[in-house]
């Protein structure tokens, strides 16, 4: 389980690793955006995040959703910021490095997509409040079904004709019916599924490497056309991300842990949804900076989790983590 464990915490660094090798070895990843699963015409990506937010179910019971409300001005806080300052971010940052209007539409994508649940890892490692990005990590994917597509359509109505209603079928069947289907397999199965549980963070983890792997071998010769402008923009978004999500938590007088948590949940996104859904909805180009997010969100991630694992929080550290450590699973 140890050994599990490390390997997930250490998921950003198979993150750089897969974007190295996928950069000199394009084909040892597009096969996973390329493929099916044998015997059937399911999409090989499809399924991947279909595993994922399984996985993401499986780790949640009727318990937390009612813990959303004994500390619902939290979780409200940190979702609002999530939604409204990534989204405002992207269009803003696109805009002002005037990116291509496919690369454009791939940042407003992705910053319109719920938090990546590594951030509950993230979270962990920064003596963060765990258990409050669980929480966000879960309401914020719910109410991405409907939110990621109308934010979308709203910031990008100027690049092309958006299909909400399409969009919202496609996180109906990627997100809504697997992370449902997961919270009631955990809730008819509890106590049978603790190898399932170990052993889900780690699959999801090789998704997502699969996933950026592929985009980032597929689209290698425009990320070298437009590294100029989009390896900053993306940079730039998620910094600010982080940056203005602890900012805000400050201004409303979160706790030190919170706002950490907050930072965390608003700076990563969910990398690989946002690289599904360009793909079915727009094209192979607006992937790129979803891929390219996956990869700064990872790094950035980690620095700022290092740095506060080394700064002192005055609540008692050592009670909180051990309660919390159990609610501690990636699903991104």
């Amino acid at each position: 389980m140890k050994i599990l464990a490390t390997c997930t915490n250490l998921f950003w660094l198979w993150t750089i690793l897969g974007v190295v090798w996928a950069w000199f070895q394009p084909s040892a990843f597009t096969w996973f955006l390329t493929g099916v699963v044998p015997g059937t015409e399911i999409k090989l990506l499809t399924a991947g995040l279909g595993v994922i937010m399984l996985g993401m179910g499986i780790t949640l019971s009727w318990e937390d959703f009612k813990a959303v409300l004994k500390t619902p001005r939290q979780v409200f806080l940190g979702v609002a910021a999530q939604f409204l300052i990534m989204p405002l971010l992207g269009w803003s940052v696109a805009s002002l490095f005037d990116l291509e209007p496919m690369l454009k539409l791939g940042m407003i994508l992705v910053s319109c997509c719920p938090g990546g649940t590594a951030s509950n890892v993230i979270c962990y490692l920064a003596r963060a409040n765990v258990a409050l990005s669980v929480l966000m990590t879960m309401c914020s994917t719910f109410l991405a079904v409907v939110l990621t597509p109308y934010l979308t359509k709203f910031y990008a109505s100027a690049i092309l004709q958006v299909d909400a209603g399409a969009m919202i079928w496609s996180m109906v069947t990627i997100v809504l019916l697997p992370v449902v289907g997961g919270v009631l397999i955990n809730h008819f199965f509890k106590g049978k599924l603790d190898k399932v549980k170990a052993v889900s963070p780690v699959i999801s983890v090789l998704v997502i490497v699969l996933i950026v792997g592929g985009v980032i071998g597929l689209q290698k010769n425009s990320i070298v056309e437009y590294a100029a402008t989009l390896l900053p923009a993306v940079f730039i978004l998620h910094a600010l991300g982080f940056a203005l999500g602890y900012l805000t938590a400050k201004l409303l007088k979160l706790e030190e842990r919170s706002c950490r948590t907050v930072s965390v949940e608003v700076g990563m996104q969910n990398s690989g949804l946002g690289s599904k859904l360009a793909k079915d909805h727009f094209s192979a180009l607006a992937m790129t900076p979803c891929a390219i997010s996956a990869l700064y969100h990872c790094m950035i991630g980690s620095l700022l989790a290092a740095y506060w694992r080394q700064r002192e929080v005055v609540e008692d550290e050592a009670s909180e983590e051990s309660s919390l450590l159990a609610t501690v699973e990636v699903a991104e």
